[in-house]
């Protein structure tokens, strides 16, 4: 607890250094909110007095330092474009980014796992070439383009599937798989080409160790030295890997969002820069550095789960000092 702990205050530094970052490089734009809003026929008078309204007339230091109070107090602030509250703007866009991550990792997972230990526990092989090709045609083809040849071969050729549009869970569950599988599964392929690659290098240095040559010299049997003690040994740069490409998918997801019309957090992200809205803007940074962060944390967690020597050894030069 005392390590989760730390870790959670040693990330205060870094979330404070991004919000100065987003507020300062945001304000560096040309242009003012103002003028976006009104259109470039509004009066000078006009402009003025919305700037005013939106505090956009005080000096950018007060700007930033009344912002980050009404974080602070959960207050997110308004949309300069509709004035609707970003928190609900939020709150409604990032549950499919979500569901669409998690569901991609998923896919990704039951490609990887499998793949990569089969292609290490079989070096050189007929099934170690097949599993690699795989893992490089996942690398090369775009999630865009195989999203665009799903649409094409299940929802116009076949029509088993919906072309586009997002349904809540919620509402309707069946509709929400059949409205989610595709940009699942065309995101979360090429995901699991990374991760096969991190896991078959991984089990392979494993595999090589002494240890598990002693192992199989007992007579364990293959499936309980790759499945009960190799696996899980070579965890470690899966996890961290893992984390990476989670962290990165936070806002990368546009593209895939965009294809196949998920209202998701990513596509609010890059609405609200093309539309100059400064609040929401900084309203999904903030949010996105706090899941990174969490994340983050998350994946350390795990490493003391997968192998307890790493917290000793936490424990152990925490107690030297």
């Amino acid at each position: 607890m005392r390590q989760l702990i730390f870790k959670i205050v040693s990330f205060i530094p870094v979330f404070i250094l991004v919000s100065i970052m987003v507020f300062s490089m945001l304000h560096m734009l040309p242009g003012d909110p103002a003028t976006t809003i009104l259109g470039n026929e509004a009066s000078p008078e006009a402009i003025a007095a919305l700037n005013e309204k939106l505090g956009m007339n005080k000096p950018i230091i007060m700007q930033y330092f009344d912002w980050i109070w009404d974080i602070i107090h959960g207050n997110f602030g308004n949309s300069m474009v509709d004035n609707t509250p970003v928190l609900q703007l939020i709150s409604q866009r990032l549950p499919a980014t979500l569901e669409l991550i998690t569901g991609s990792f998923i896919v990704a997972l039951l490609i990887a796992l499998p793949t990569g230990i089969i292609s290490a526990a079989r070096p050189g092989t007929w099934i170690d070439h097949i599993c690699t090709s795989i893992s490089m045609i996942g690398m090369s083809i775009p999630h865009f383009w195989l999203g665009m040849m799903m649409i094409i071969f299940f929802s116009v050729k076949i029509g088993i599937l919906p072309a586009s549009g997002y349904v809540p869970f919620s509402q309707d569950p069946a509709g929400n798989l059949a409205s989610m599988i595709m940009p699942m599964v065309a995101t979360g392929f090429r995901q699991s080409a990374v991760l096969m690659r991190i896991v078959r290098s991984s089990m392979l240095d494993i595999l090589n160790a002494d240890y598990i040559r002693t192992a199989i010299a007992k007579g364990l049997s293959e499936r309980s030295v790759l499945m009960g003690q190799s696996l899980r040994n070579a965890l470690i740069p899966v996890v961290t890997t893992s984390g990476l490409l989670i962290a990165g998918l936070i806002g990368g997801l546009v593209i895939t969002e965009t294809i196949f019309s998920i209202p998701g957090f990513g596509k609010l992200m890059i609405d609200s820069v093309f539309r100059r809205d400064y609040t929401t803007v900084q309203g999904t940074v903030l949010v996105t550095a706090l899941l990174v962060i969490f994340i983050n944390i998350a994946v350390d967690a795990l490493y003391t789960y997968i192998d307890p020597r790493i917290k000793n050894e936490k424990e152990g030069g925490q107690n030297d000092k």
